[in-house]
């Protein structure tokens, strides 16, 4: 569990509208669920605030970073219905699955309200996720087109 205190300042769940987050991952298959406040978040692989997952379902708290909601979302959105079901906790260990949930996540932010692919992005490289390139954006707009390939490949962007 980290220090709230010593947390970099994210979007977090509590601050957009549950709602409008639920209703982007039921169309993907996923329910969200909201755990109280103080509760134990089931299946984060991280602990808290970080979100978890346990087959169809995302569990958040208010004070789960967004990012790390859609995160975690997005890595059941890229596996199989069959694999989907199977997971508890950690989805992957496939370096194309992460590459592809990263990608992945960047984009159905720009589909939430209040948030945006912009302040997810800045919200990822304040949470200290690292690309070759230096941060999200240049990873996003200039070393991603493998993860964006597996994605339009599967069915789950356009291309």
């Amino acid at each position: 569990m980290t220090d709230p205190a010593s947390d970099p300042i994210v979007t977090c769940v509590g601050d957009i509208a549950f709602a409008d987050a639920a209703c982007l991952l039921a169309t993907h298959g996923l329910h969200l669920h909201h755990v109280a406040a103080g509760e134990p978040i089931p299946g984060s692989y991280w602990g808290e605030p970080e979100a978890g997952i346990i087959a169809h379902t995302v569990y958040v708290r208010d004070d789960t970073p967004v990012h790390s909601m859609l995160h975690e979302s997005c890595h059941l959105i890229v596996l199989p219905p069959e694999r989907r079901a199977l997971v508890h906790t950690d989805a992957t260990d496939s370096v194309p699955e992460e590459d592809a949930t990263c990608y992945l996540q960047i984009v159905l932010a720009g589909q939430l309200p209040g948030v945006g692919s912009d302040r997810l992005m800045a919200d990822m490289d304040a949470w200290g996720y690292t690309y070759r390139l230096g941060s999200t954006r240049a990873w996003f707009e200039q070393d991603a087109e493998d993860a964006r390939a597996w994605l339009v490949e599967r069915g789950l962007l356009v291309g």
